[in-house]
């Protein structure tokens, strides 16, 4: 028989470590027993077959399931933007590892690690600058007075380049006209308001102002529109790119180690770097071992 005292012995310890436990990790996401998973409270089984890929991103990041329109909306946006080939450096990336003899996972982790400010982070940051013209215009401001005022502010935060317009290689991005399409569709069929889209038009018509070539929305600009329009917070915006560009890296690894290949670098072999750095020289005769000085005469 256990012994028991006053502060629950055994069984008591054995509680407030079972508490403990329990405790250790807190989440919303899914709850699991033997034989039982539960997504948001959904049995798995009930979710499969009858739930998109899409439509369980949402969920899982969202708590709910979207409805039918706003699940293809999603669905539009991420299969957009999943692969740019090898100009863009996650796509060389991992490349460049599946020729270093790492497994399809390792390279798949090298391309992601590069999704950033600059390449990957532009869906973010145009989700957050659609955002601050939409407080603005709450404010009472008119829209055109509204996004002058936030290029302003951002140009001066950040530069010439506004995330999400202008593209080094499209001087139409393909992508973005399409998706802006189906945005609208989905404003006149009440999925979304279309608020976005009519502030990322609207900066698109600001930057183009007085110049003889416009700077149109990219893939970065439209599937911002679509993010925002569909209520997720700007940081999302990154990870739904990085799962999205996903699907490129992983096609793109798996199809450079079909074709095999060693140490490829960013480069071919036959060609050099630039060296920029200080001409030929030797090292000082006093600064070697004195078995490798000049002989002295």
């Amino acid at each position: 028989m256990k012994a028991a005292d006053d502060d629950g012995g055994i069984d008591g310890g054995i509680d407030a470590g079972r508490r403990l436990s329990q405790d250790w990790w807190h989440t919303g996401i899914i709850d699991m027993r033997p034989g039982e998973i539960r997504y948001r409270g959904y049995p798995i089984e009930q979710l499969i077959g009858q739930v998109s890929f899409a439509q369980m991103i949402w969920l899982m990041l969202r708590g709910e399931l979207p409805g039918r329109g706003q699940g293809e909306l999603l669905d539009a946006a991420l299969m957009s933007a999943v692969d740019h080939g090898p100009q863009a450096p996650s796509i060389a990336i991992a490349r460049m590892a599946a020729t270093c003899g790492v497994g399809l996972n390792n390279a798949m982790a090298s391309a992601v690690n590069v999704l950033g400010d600059v390449h990957g982070g532009a869906g973010e940051q145009a989700v957050e600058l659609y955002q601050e013209i939409a407080r603005r215009i709450d404010t009472g401001l008119p829209q055109q007075e509204a996004v002058q005022g936030a290029l302003q502010d951002w140009r001066e935060a950040h530069g010439k380049f506004v995330s999400g317009f202008g593209h080094r290689f499209h001087p139409l991005d393909p992508r973005a006209p399409r998706l802006l399409e189906l945005v609208d569709r989905a404003a006149a069929d009440g999925v979304v308001a279309g608020r976005y889209a009519g502030i990322a038009r609207a900066i698109e018509a600001e930057l183009g102002a007085g110049r003889s070539k416009p700077i149109p929305m990219n893939i970065d600009g439209a599937t911002a529109v679509i993010y925002a329009e569909l209520g997720f917070p700007a940081p999302l915006a990154r990870g739904l790119f990085c799962l999205s560009r996903s699907v490129g890296i992983l096609a793109h690894a798996w199809e450079q180690t079909q074709q095999g290949g060693r140490n490829k670098g960013p480069i071919p072999r036959q060609f050099i770097w630039t060296y920029d750095g200080h001409p030929p020289r030797d090292v000082p005769p006093q600064d070697r071992p004195p078995q490798d000085r000049p002989p002295q005469d």
